[in-house]
């Protein structure tokens, strides 16, 4: 591949506006991320928190950071304070948790809940059973230092581009349910975080709005 920057702006031509990009740092150099800044983006992706932190302390403070890995309870407390967006909340525990070091924070954290679509067991996620008993719980209804933005997924791994295709649509189909059962009106859960380096541009086609790119920017890990 290319350097760095070269890479950005080879990704850049292929997102069209209303499409927010993800830049999935993880593993990579403070040093390369600043190639990506220096081109101008702003909005970074981390999958652990331990590497998501020093970063944030080192780097300029317009970045805005996103956890985008699957993110323990336990290590919420260490990103509250700055973390500009959670991607993979799978749980109500994982949700409680952030809601509570959102209020020591006197922060509302922006989440979007993690969906499983793959045709694979690999991936973390909710069923829509699972999602709606969040949703119409009194017990997210009380959580005020959370807001929900939308939903996200992973799709399978594989070389079938219909198959990934078919599994996007099922995110749709999932975030067109849940506004318009949960959020008719709010004009904030707007989000459809899906598609990767292998897999964005599909995901695109099928709707997205936020894509998470990491190695066709960065190089391979």
């Amino acid at each position: 591949m290319g350097n760095i920057s070269e890479n950005f702006r080879k990704v850049q031509d292929t997102i069209p506006s209303g499409v927010s990009l993800v830049a999935i740092s993880k593993t990579k150099s403070t040093e390369d991320i600043m190639e990506v800044y220096d081109c101008g983006q702003r909005v970074f992706g981390e999958s652990k928190a331990q590497e998501l932190v020093p970063k944030y302390e080192e780097l300029p403070r317009d970045i805005e950071w996103h956890m985008v890995g699957h993110l323990q309870s336990n290590k919420v407390k260490y990103i509250a304070p700055f973390v500009s967006m959670i991607h993979s909340v799978d749980s109500m525990k994982l949700l409680k948790a952030i809601n509570k070091e959102g209020r020591k924070n006197e922060r509302v954290i922006d989440c979007l809940l993690q969906m499983h679509i793959a045709e694979e067991d690999t991936k973390f996620g909710l069923d829509y059973e699972e999602l709606t008993g969040i949703l119409g719980s009194e017990e997210f209804a009380k959580m005020n230092n959370i807001r929900i933005r939308g939903l996200m997924c992973m799709a399978t791994y594989t070389e079938d581009t219909e198959q990934v295709s078919r599994e996007f649509r099922q995110l749709i189909k999932y975030f067109d349910q849940a506004r318009s059962n949960f959020f008719p009106g709010d004009d904030t859960f707007t989000i459809k975080s899906m598609g990767m380096s292998d897999d964005y541009e599909i995901a695109i086609r099928e709707g997205s709005n936020m894509v998470r790119v990491g190695s066709r920017i960065f190089g391979s890990r």
